[in-house]
């Protein structure tokens, strides 16, 4: 805080002193030009307003070089010209000379869709409006860009050329380049840094719509996780009770929804279409209808802005019934969750025909059902997992995913420790700071 007011003390200071020079100033010597030309370019690496900034270079100029006046016209970030950054050096005589121009830009259409090759048109107007000068033009030019223009104007009778004028010049454009420059590189960051914290706030928000924490299923051990790629994912998962009416314990022991999903793509876009699909399918569960006829409705709700979005949703769902064991299901074409019957020690896929939701407005889904025994386990995942890759550009697989499985099953491990485990095994592939190619999430359903 202290350095920055130091710094403002500093240009005011700067601006005063030059107020109350007069013409005689512009016999100044090397150690004059050390001053200004150092004030230049330590007042153009602290600036926060363009047009500050260039007002002040107005003033330096005419102090600087030998002129009668000279006139910059910055363009913007899109390569128009800017009216309300235009200056003009010199004494107040010259001031009225700004409106001219101004309107003269106007009127010739040179503000709107203005491209380099116009500024012709602006030149002939100068050379005819001051035919008593010697108009010198120059590009203000920054990374191969053209930023603007800088005309210095003599008069034809007491014109002095010389070399150490020209560096001047050269020095003066270059000032103004960089600061054009830096100025737009500064007002790009803000943008950015206003675009992530409105991200994160996005972030958030999707965060606290997967749930804090796995209720409790009777019979049920649950754990979840999802790892989006991005701030914002496309990812998502729930669990919902179908009567969420009840009290705790009947609740607990009344039918649940399981449901994950994954929206095509990743980032913002993704994530605003997981957030509607939720609130839609949260919607339907409450009907109680089986997982066919969920899927079936929710396709009709949402092909519309699906489509409106060029995007889709696969989905996997389930309801559970705890009282019976029984679990059904219906896929819309997403990865099968695996099923290990701890009865029999082997893997099989829970898996049923269907279209991704939001491609075809008559889809149809098929129903399927199984039977569940103390200690079996349902892993649902996203193909964040398996398309997971490691430096070499080899991919984690489904048949990787599903050793995986098995052997943690074995162990009789609790939920948490299996999801915990197949991640830890994901990392081990890929590398622990390798960034994820897709959104990962992974659901663990273990009967106790």
């Amino acid at each position: 805080m202290k350095k920055s007011k130091n710094q403002k003390l500093f240009v005011d200071k700067f601006n005063e002193d030059f107020l109350k020079k007069d013409e005689t100033f512009l016999n100044f010597d090397d150690h004059k030009f050390i001053e200004i030309s150092s004030s230049l370019a330590y007042y153009s690496s602290l600036f926060t307003s363009l047009k500050r900034f260039l007002e002040y270079v107005s003033l330096v100029s005419k102090y600087f070089i030998n002129q009668e006046f000279s006139l910059v016209i910055p363009l913007d970030e899109n390569g128009e010209i800017s009216l309300d950054h235009i200056f003009i050096s010199g004494n107040l005589n010259y001031k009225d000379y700004i409106s001219e121009v101004k309107s003269f830009i106007v009127n010739s259409n040179l503000s709107n869709k203005f491209r380099i090759k116009n500024i012709i048109i602006l030149e002939e107007f100068l050379k005819q409006s001051y035919p008593f000068n010697q108009i010198n033009s120059y590009k203000i030019k920054s990374r191969g860009k053209c930023r603007g223009f800088f005309y210095v104007f003599h008069d034809k009778l007491n014109k002095k050329n010389s070399f150490l004028e020209e560096r001047k010049i050269s020095f003066l454009i270059d000032t103004l380049a960089t600061a054009i420059e830096n100025y737009f590189l500064s007002a790009e960051n803000k943008r950015h840094e206003n675009t992530d914290r409105e991200i994160s706030s996005g972030a958030e928000i999707q965060s606290r719509l997967l749930p804090d924490f796995c209720p409790k299923i009777f019979g049920v051990n649950l754990a979840a996780h999802c790892r989006p790629a991005l701030q914002l994912g496309g990812d998502y998962y729930d669990f919902m009770s179908i009567k969420p009416n009840l009290e705790e314990k009947r609740r607990q022991k009344g039918r649940w929804a399981l449901v994950i999903g994954d929206v095509m793509g990743k980032g913002v876009p993704a994530g605003l279409l997981m957030t509607m699909l939720r609130g839609m399918l949260r919607a339907e569960v409450l009907t109680g209808l089986p997982p066919d006829r969920i899927l079936h409705d929710l396709n009709q709700l949402a092909i519309y802005d699906l489509d409106q979005s060029h995007r889709f949703v696969t989905l996997f769902y389930s309801d559970y019934d705890p009282r019976t064991q029984k679990l059904r299901y219906a896929n819309a074409a997403h990865n099968p969750p695996f099923l290990w019957k701890n009865k029999e020690q082997k893997i099989s896929k829970l898996d049923a025909e269907g279209f991704v939701i939001g491609l075809q407005k008559d889809a149809e889904y098929i129903c399927g059902d199984v039977q569940l025994n103390n200690l079996d386990v349902i892993l649902y995942y996203t193909d964040g997992i398996t398309e997971t890759t490691n430096n070499l550009g080899e991919r984690f697989g489904e048949k990787n995913l599903k050793s995986t499985f098995s052997k943690l099953c074995k162990k009789n491990l609790n939920s948490q420790e299996i999801l915990n485990q197949i991640f830890k095994k994901l990392d081990d592939f890929s590398g622990k700071k390798k960034q994820l190619d897709d959104d990962a999430s992974i659901v663990i359903f273990k009967l106790e």
